[in-house]
């Protein structure tokens, strides 16, 4: 059926979870791991299988999410422009070596490091919007040092982007935000260093064959269509009550997933 051995109550369950997964993406940002928590936990997928088709459908999104914000003007600055160009260019390297690193990974193993990053982003909502929080720093894109710390941030959200095929959304908008960056600005940036991640983790699961490009396609249609509705949400309503949701049941869903 469509190319791939899955029924078509679970076909019609991976379609809904990704269309509201792709409204989170860019109204607050970590919304594309529910992609990937569907495909693990729904399916028996292998992990590089989970990542390598979870990052496939991440880069139409991107691609649609980077043009949303550029048309409403987040990406208009100078420092903002630097921000995402530095962010994607150090992510490729990165999201290649978490592509890598994913072979050698065991599903169990995968289950809990997906579990955790769960938790930790459920986390950081949640008591960013409870009580709120000072920068833990100043980033100044436009200087040496700044750009430097943007690099291995980078980098480091790279590889566990491309290990655990989540969208760059997902780590970047609350690392963006704990380093000073206002939060339509952060969700911006991060569209933009999705492309990058999920285009050469993508490739570097392709190379493995661990690409199911039937399931990328059925899941990527309505995750595409979520995005796209997602970003007019975010200019319509105010997003705290969302993203307390969002934070619950990141939370609650990690230790399922590392069980």
């Amino acid at each position: 059926m469509l190319g791939f051995p899955f029924e078509l109550t679970l076909v019609l369950l991976l379609v809904s979870i990704a269309f509201f997964a792709g409204i989170g993406i860019t109204t607050i940002g970590p919304g594309g791991i529910f992609v990937t928590i569907a495909l693990y936990s729904l399916t028996p997928l292998a992990s590089g299988e989970v990542a390598g088709t979870a990052h496939a459908t991440f880069v139409v999104t991107g691609l649609v999410g980077s043009v949303a914000y550029l048309y409403s003007g987040e990406m208009d600055t100078g420092e903002s422009r630097a921000i995402a160009v530095i962010l994607s260019a150090s992510s490729i390297v990165g999201a290649l070596a978490g592509a890598y690193i994913n072979s050698f990974v065991p599903r169990t193993v995968f289950g809990i490091l997906l579990g955790a990053v769960s938790m930790a982003v459920g986390a950081i909502i949640l008591y960013r919007e409870r009580r709120g929080f000072t920068p833990l720093y100043d980033l100044d894109a436009l200087e040496r040092q700044g750009q430097l710390a943007l690099a291995g941030l980078g980098v480091f959200l790279g590889v566990c982007s491309g290990l655990l095929g989540i969208g760059g959304p997902v780590l970047a908008v609350p690392a963006l935000v704990l380093i000073g960056v206002p939060m339509l600005l952060a969700v911006a940036v991060a569209q933009v260093q999705s492309i990058f991640i999920a285009a050469f983790a993508t490739a570097g699961y392709a190379l493995q064959g661990e690409v199911i490009l039937p399931l990328a396609v059925a899941i990527g249609s309505p995750l595409l269509l979520g995005v796209i509705m997602g970003w007019k949400i975010a200019y319509m309503i105010e997003p705290e009550r969302l993203k307390l949701i969002l934070g619950v049941v990141l939370l609650g869903v990690g230790p399922y997933l590392a069980l």
